[in-house]
């Protein structure tokens, strides 16, 4: 049976960024990356209730219950001394949201809404609670207007994203190395079920945008530019494109010593990209 709750990290009414018009966007908790330059690696991992966080709180926000970490909202401070404390790549501040939560959050902004957009941590890591949750939308009268994406690193095997093709209007994919290896040192995982999933969502035209990341030295994204323009061309010559990037605010660990991406080595592959073919390539709108 689909579950009917979902373990949600944060939820964000209006976006504008997470796919086309403006969506509320429902980041889950828990991925299956560990990618060394994340800027929420507090996202990984769900809590594992061993408790070490609990007596760090400055605002006694935290208790540890019948071995369970108990997070009280009212006062919490945001501090995010939690966050600091976790060895694990997790957070105590998480909410557990029912199908009928999410629904009423969603009603709460309808006439401003075009869709909704399910993001991470990594979206597909719960999987049942985003089929339950797309296949109601659409088959409630008062929402089923509502387009419904989900924003993915692509690992998630092709009968996964089977149980969700009939009710994904589109989804949004990260690649974030065209080389196996250089793909598995960034995020401990390797690329093939990427590229697979890109294949197989522009096959059944699901696929809304790739994404890619520009890390110098560290992605091999702008020495590949011929191999992934052609790769993606191959699939569809009109697939849309979009370009961040990496900059060393707000990571953690050794990407802190990473060397931001600029705005010409951004628009260099950029141009690259469309001299190999593509023609929808989106870049940043601001550089840190």
């Amino acid at each position: 049976m689909n579950k009917s709750w979902a373990i949600v990290n944060k939820l964000l009414p209006f976006s504008c960024v997470d796919g086309p018009g403006n969506r509320l966007v429902i980041f889950l908790q828990g991925c299956n990356f560990k990618c060394l330059n994340c800027h929420n690696p507090y996202t990984i991992s769900l809590c594992k209730e061993c408790g070490d966080c609990v007596n760090t709180c400055p605002h006694q926000a935290l208790s540890f219950i019948n071995h369970k970490v108990i997070w009280q909202t009212s006062a919490c401070q945001q501090c995010d001394t939690c966050i600091n404390t976790c060895g694990y790549h997790s957070t105590p501040m998480t909410y557990k949201y029912s199908l009928e939560d999410i629904l009423n959050m969603i009603r709460k902004y309808l006439p401003f809404l075009n869709g909704i957009t399910v993001s991470g941590g990594e979206a597909t890591m719960q999987l049942p609670f985003i089929e339950k949750l797309f296949k109601t939308i659409k088959q409630t009268n008062d929402l089923k207007h509502l387009t419904c994406f989900i924003d993915s690193n692509g690992y998630l095997a092709q009968t996964g994203w089977q149980k969700v093709a009939d009710t994904m209007d589109g989804a949004m994919i990260d690649l974030k190395a065209w080389n196996n290896q250089v793909h598995k040192k960034l995020t401990g995982r390797d690329n093939l079920r990427v590229k697979n999933t890109i294949t197989y969502l522009a096959k059944i035209k699901k696929l809304y945008e790739v994404r890619f990341l520009v890390i110098p030295e560290h992605t091999d994204l702008q020495d590949n530019a011929k191999h992934l323009a052609q790769f993606l061309t191959e699939i569809s010559p009109n697939i849309k494109v979009r370009i961040n990037a990496f900059h060393n605010h707000g990571v953690h660990g050794i990407a802190k010593t990473w060397k931001s991406a600029t705005k010409q080595q951004v628009e260099t592959f950029a141009d690259q990209l469309k001299h190999y073919g593509l023609k929808d390539i989106m870049l940043p709108s601001v550089y840190l």
